[in-house]
């Protein structure tokens, strides 16, 4: 983990972080320990509402979109190059001194090493816990331009952005989930994990509808559905879809939860958001839901709600429909 490596970086006494000024630390992990960084003058920029919230009970200052500029930046890369590269562009920008990267081998740190060296001078790395750690100067006279990413239309119509749940096209889990919503959904909806928006673009097509809840964690996800759902039934919050509570229960909840914790499959993700439908419906409310075809959502549903059935489906994906949630769950 970066605590490690950060540890060693500066027992090794590597001038890595400056003595003063404000440290930047993008995406750091909600496992990651901090402890070495300076909280006072450390600033943690995340997406994810649960790590902002999380960093901000441990006393750290949180961004979701910096302004200031910084003295160093500590980059931890995710999965997705594009956003990697994307992060590193940003930080770039807004460092004037040390910009340090870290990340897992898992999540490609040895190969963006190779392309910054292709770039700029590169001091380490630091090889530990699986992981590495490197840095550049930034009075080095380098661009990283063209690593600049952000919401943008995509050649099929809508807005999506590097590292959102399926930026490069229309999830086609959530296609089948379309294609199996009947008409009347009632006057109050929510889309639990709404992504940039595509379902709830497909509910909003009927006229009953009141309002629609667009709950996203992730905050370029949900900057991207804000383009691509303009009406103004729609309502946009950043949260957990886990611990959101609207202002009056819903009707329906329609939802193609997230399953999976970095590269591993975790089950529970969508079943704590099975139990938030529950929690969220009127009593005679009802629930859609598609899921892969290997995930045990089976048992769940039927603990909480008095009514389900799988309605359709293929080889990979099946979708539920449960109705009237138990009220010792609610």
């Amino acid at each position: 983990m970066i605590d490690t490596r950060v540890a060693l970086a500066l027992e090794a006494g590597s001038a890595v972080l400056p003595p003063d000024g404000l440290i930047a630390v993008f995406r750091p992990p909600a496992q990651a320990r901090l402890d070495r960084l300076p909280k006072d003058r450390t600033e943690i920029i995340v997406d994810a509402r649960p790590d902002y919230d999380l960093w901000q009970a441990r006393g750290f200052r949180c961004t979701v979109d910096p302004q200031e500029s910084y003295a160093g930046a500590i980059v931890i890369i995710p999965r997705a190059k594009a956003e990697a590269r994307a992060l590193i562009a940003k930080a770039s920008a807004l460092t004037g001194g040390a910009l340090v990267i870290d990340g897992q081998k898992t999540d490609g740190v040895d190969s963006l090493l190779r392309e910054m060296r292709k770039r700029v001078v590169v001091e380490g790395p630091i090889s530990k816990a699986h992981g590495k750690l490197f840095w550049i100067n930034r009075s080095d006279d380098v661009s990283f331009e063209d690593w600049v990413a952000g919401p943008a239309l995509t050649p099929g119509g809508f807005w999506t952005a590097p590292g959102v749940f399926s930026a490069d096209g229309i999830d086609p889990a959530s296609a089948l989930l379309v294609e199996t919503l009947p008409d009347d959904l009632g006057p109050c909806v929510a889309d639990l994990g709404a992504g940039w928006g595509f379902l709830s673009a497909h509910i909003l097509t009927r006229p009953e509808v009141r309002e629609v809840h667009l709950v996203e964690a992730g905050h370029m996800a949900l900057a991207c559905a804000q383009h691509n759902v303009t009406d103004a039934r729609a309502h946009f919050h950043w949260a957990d879809a886990t611990t959101w509570q609207p202002a009056e229960a819903l009707d329906t909840i329609v939802m193609n939860p997230p399953f999976h914790a970095g590269r591993k499959a975790d089950p529970s993700l969508g079943q704590g958001f099975v139990e938030a439908a529950a929690r969220l419906l009127k009593p005679q409310g009802q629930l859609f839901m598609v899921a892969n075809r290997h995930l045990p959502y089976e048992a769940t549903l039927h603990r909480l709600f008095t009514n389900c059935a799988e309605i359709d489906g293929d080889s990979r994906f099946k979708v539920f429909h449960a109705s009237r949630p138990r009220r010792t769950h609610r």
